[in-house]
């Protein structure tokens, strides 16, 4: 109860004040992510590279890596990566295309089982994807994506105003190059699966934006007087413990997943661990402080307002 005692229930924090920092953190980590893809690059999965994809479970409560590896060059089947996945005995083999079609796949697959017989207790699966069709889905996912995050913004310069659409377009894609640069970083696998983890990023993050957006355009009609950096405190504030306590809850329920969910989904829990969290910092530190920058004020806001309330007038007098 002392502890709960001590949590504001009505934030004041100076966090307009901070603008500059957080910008340039926001930066800081733009261009690291955007480092981090080009030098380092993502861990493709087999979703989006082709070639062969095999999770197996072996005899040995615990599986030797090496070994595996060793002997699965000895067989020439190209470039061939192994990981633990999950638990001790299962190893994920990624083995690239054979040249030769869907014939010289199943060849090889029926070569590896052969040669790991004595040594896999199941196939738990087996997978191929063709290059064409890697290359397909690149090409969808990063257009969803685009499409997406387009689709956001035009949904906030409807509801809002173009400054406030811009802000919220500029927050995503930070949001979207982090969580790319994350992948890189860690190495864990991107597949479709993680597609789909950015694209819940981007809507979790636009919600968070657009919850404080509202507060900013109440707070404008509420305090025309009242300097900007003072204006947008208040409405950042104002949402500030419904923000944190939604993503707690939120990251409560991933942490979980990530733990007690398995292997199969461990790339999508991180990553929406990550995005969660970035996307509720992007809101308050990036989203917020670039409509300063933009030039939005409430002498704009009660214009507009004027302009609709005449307009509204015109009508009417014409109808009677």
């Amino acid at each position: 109860m002392a502890l709960i005692s001590r949590v504001p229930v009505r934030p004041n924090f100076e966090i307009l004040g901070k603008r500059r920092m957080t910008l340039a953190f926001s930066a800081g980590l733009f261009l690291v992510s955007v480092l981090l893809a080009a030098v380092v690059g993502l861990n493709l999965g087999v979703d989006f590279r082709g070639g062969i994809l095999m999770e197996v479970e072996t005899e040995a409560e615990t599986a030797d890596i090496g070994n595996f590896r060793s002997t699965l060059n000895d067989l020439d089947l190209g470039e061939v990566t192994i990981q633990r996945f999950g638990e001790p005995n299962r190893l994920l083999i990624n083995i690239q295309e054979q040249e030769g079609g869907a014939k010289a796949q199943q060849a090889a697959i029926e070569t590896v089982k052969q040669t790991l017989d004595d040594r896999v207790s199941s196939y738990r699966r087996t997978e191929f994807v063709g290059p064409k069709v890697g290359e397909e889905l690149k090409r969808a996912g990063m257009m969803a994506t685009g499409l997406a995050l387009l689709a956001m913004a035009a949904y906030i310069w409807l509801r809002f105003e173009w400054q406030f659409a811009l802000a919220g377009l500029i927050a995503l894609i930070h949001d979207v190059v982090a969580t790319i640069g994350f992948f890189s970083l860690t190495q864990l696998e991107f597949t479709l699966g993680s597609v789909a983890a950015v694209l819940t990023i981007a809507g979790y993050s636009i919600n968070d934006t657009v919850v404080i957006f509202d507060r900013v355009r109440e707070s404008m009609r509420r305090y025309k007087r009242k300097a900007m950096p003072e204006l947008l405190n208040i409405a950042v504030n104002g949402t500030l413990m419904r923000t944190a306590l939604t993503s707690a809850t939120t990251l409560i329920a991933l942490f979980a997943l990530a733990i007690f969910g398995g292997a199969v989904i461990r790339s999508f829990t991180w990553a929406l661990i990550f995005g969660v969290a970035l996307g509720t910092y992007s809101s308050v530190g990036l989203a917020v402080p670039l409509l300063m920058y933009f030039g939005v004020k409430p002498t704009q806001l009660l214009a507009e307002q004027e302009s609709d309330k005449q307009a509204a007038e015109r009508a009417t007098g014409g109808a009677s």
